[in-house]
């Protein structure tokens, strides 16, 4: 996932971008409501993050000018603030779900996957699959069906799931190298040449570079099937 991470506070901003970077996903960190205002509109995150406390501009008015603009992003609200009326307001100005600090990033993440299967429209469990592959995002397993029906488990690189995430969200649909770039990197990070062909060329090789296509000079897709 594309996440967007807008808290001011270092230590915690950085205990939480180092988590979930673990975890396969691109976090972009913005540390005061000013700098964020612009940021889902330019950027087509999954969820965001949102602390209250923010300088500049606080986290709720953030949030009801993002709903205001019919920004549709998901968001979660980390905050101290644990009082009732202050749950009511982070939700009645359009947080999809609330998250007292301090909170154990494995709920955290639990509380991510759910936002982003409602607003996907699904309640079932976040399994991408096209029929050959299948990927948990919840367990980040990923599986290999061959043509005798034998499933094997591979292993796969954090930006490896990534890019395979992003590919089996749409089976069939091309991704650009700038979309698969956009997944596997955050602000800041510089784009490394080639980085997303040799990305590529491996999960190829682990998953069958029959499952995995490249459209010359638009980009690649996993290739749809029909679920046996």
């Amino acid at each position: 996932m594309r996440l967007l991470l807008v808290e001011d506070d270092p230590l915690i901003a950085q205990a939480v971008q180092t988590a979930l970077t673990a975890r396969s996903h691109a976090v972009d960190l913005i540390s005061d409501g000013t700098m964020a205002r612009e940021a889902p509109a330019q950027v087509p995150y999954d969820c965001v993050l949102l602390d209250l406390g923010l300088p500049q501009v606080d986290g709720v008015t953030l949030l009801r000018e993002w709903r205001q603009r019919r920004l549709k992003v998901p968001v979660i609200i980390i905050t101290a603030r644990d009082g009732l009326t202050d749950r009511i307001k982070g939700l009645d100005a359009g947080a999809d779900d609330y998250l007292v600090k301090p909170f154990d990033l494995s709920e955290l993440e639990a509380r991510l996957r759910a936002v982003v299967r409602r607003s996907a429209g699904s309640s079932e469990d976040a399994v991408l699959s096209n029929g050959v592959l299948s990927l948990s995002t919840v367990t980040h397993e990923v599986t290999v069906r061959d043509t005798e029906g034998k499933i094997r488990q591979v292993q796969l690189t954090a930006r490896e799931f990534s890019v395979l995430e992003a590919l089996l969200k749409r089976p069939g649909a091309v991704l650009s190298r700038e979309a698969i770039e956009d997944r596997i990197y955050s602000f800041g990070q510089e784009v490394e040449s080639n980085a997303v062909e040799f990305i590529i060329h491996n999960l190829r090789k682990k998953v069958g570079g029959e499952n995995i296509k490249n459209v010359r000079g638009v980009g690649w897709k996993v290739v749809a099937r029909a679920e046996p």
